[in-house]
């Protein structure tokens, strides 16, 4: 045998060994595929979150406001803006377990210029496991806009400038619809910044509660004079090797440098989740500002993630466009119509508008036509847009943990059942 014979045979054993493993991973990544296929298509739904053990309420629940002790005020960031609060209850009763993910609604008496104090409530993302002993939030000072009569900010400004370690402080009970399950699913957490608040409590508890769940965080902030808790994240993914983390910074610091402070350098995007994701059956929780949810919630349906795997929670007024699944057939004597229009009165305000499904809820609906309607939470769980009804029916998305009066309606998450008027 010649030489040149010798070595087609030896590239022929390389080539087939190379396509055999390539092979076994296509075959791999093409089950994968078929199994995310058939989640979208309905063949074989995602199963439901599962009930969380940390969610039933036990001993120590409460209904009204409890007052805590603000046992630890820590800043938290380079700039000074966020801060983190540890509340111990004033009775040294047991606490409410919670749902990591989940808030605190907290009623406060702010001055209001005029030698009064005004009541203003207020949710705030648990931003820890949860713990026997006392509850954590990390508060985020929004800067009062110049000439503004009501500068967004006043209640997080009082925590700030007011609150001190030893203050009282109402809150009620944990609530929220956000929050992680306890299943075995991997995880997909995406922050843009001070959305890492209730992602620090799913992280925490999971990696805590279930060491063997494959975890991912993207975490995206200007640069390192605004990152949180990166130390502690960093101790994280080096003691829990199915922790994995990535900082991604949108306008790094001339100090920063790749691979040692961040790992991407731009906005968290679909492009990066891409690169770094393998094709498995992730829950994606997503919390920040609506422009982040406004470009990744679509852009992750559009990647074929099915829908009831994309959990989100934004802040302030936000309306994300869902992909909506394909209507079933109807007889038309049924005399159902696909899109019903309904007729919503805000009295008070003296507008008629048509609600559509795609309106979202009747706050969104009067958040979009210019009406103003003050609002907490955003997921039934303060009381704070709490409105009369004067005639009509509402029906809600999900059951509120707040108990509206009878004779009201909690606009945040509620829409039209029939024709409505509203003293709003």
């Amino acid at each position: 045998m010649t030489s040149l014979s010798l070595l087609f045979w030896i590239l022929l054993g390389i080539s087939l060994q190379l396509a055999i493993f390539l092979g076994i991973s296509f075959g791999r990544h093409w089950q994968n595929y078929l199994a995310l296929k058939a989640n979208i298509t309905g063949s074989a739904p995602p199963a439901p979150l599962a009930s969380h053990p940390e969610g039933v309420p036990g001993q120590g629940s409460w209904t009204d406001y409890r007052p805590f002790l603000v046992s630890r005020k820590v800043i938290e960031d380079a700039a000074g803006s966020i801060c983190s609060f540890y509340l111990e209850p004033e009775d040294g009763q047991p606490l409410s377990r919670f749902r990591p993910g989940q808030f605190l609604t907290f009623r406060l008496e702010i001055p209001d210029g005029a030698g009064g104090v005004e009541p203003l409530v207020r949710c705030y993302s648990l931003s820890d496991a949860p713990r026997p002993d006392h509850y954590r939030v990390s508060i985020k000072r929004i800067s009062a806009s110049a000439g503004a009569d009501r500068p967004p900010g006043r209640v997080s400004n009082h925590f700030h400038d007011q609150v001190q370690e030893g203050s009282l402080l109402l809150a009620r009970a944990p609530a929220g619809h956000f929050y992680l399950d306890s299943g075995e699913d991997p995880v997909v957490l995406i922050a843009g910044g001070i959305g890492i608040t209730p992602l620090l409590s799913m992280l925490n508890w999971g990696l805590t509660q279930q060491p063997g769940r494959e975890i991912w965080l993207f975490y995206g902030v200007r640069n390192s004079h605004e990152a949180i808790m990166t130390e502690h994240l960093r101790a994280l993914a080096d003691t829990h090797p199915q922790f994995k983390l990535r900082l991604c910074f949108s306008n790094p610091l001339a100090t920063d440098q790749v691979g040692r402070d961040f790992h991407h350098a731009g906005r968290v995007d679909i492009t990066c989740l891409r690169l770094e994701l393998n094709l498995k059956p992730y829950h994606f929780f997503l919390c920040g500002p609506t422009p982040l949810l406004e470009t990744l919630v679509p852009a992750l349906e559009e990647w074929g993630v099915p829908p009831a795997r994309i959990h989100f929670e934004a802040f302030g007024p936000a309306s994300i466009p869902r992909r909506q699944p394909a209507p079933s057939p109807e007889p038309v004597a049924k005399g159902l119509a696909s899109a019903p229009e309904i007729l919503v009165t805000y009295a008070r305000s003296g507008q008629q508008l048509t609600w559509r499904p795609d309106a979202g809820s009747l706050l969104d609906l009067a958040e979009a036509h210019g009406i103003a309607i003050p609002s907490g939470c955003r997921a039934g769980g303060c009381g704070t847009c709490q409105t009369r009804i004067a005639s009509g029916e509402v029906s809600y998305r999900q059951p509120p943990d707040y108990d509206p009066e009878p004779g009201t309606c909690l606009l945040c998450v509620c829409t039209p059942k029939t024709a409505v008027t509203l003293e709003a």
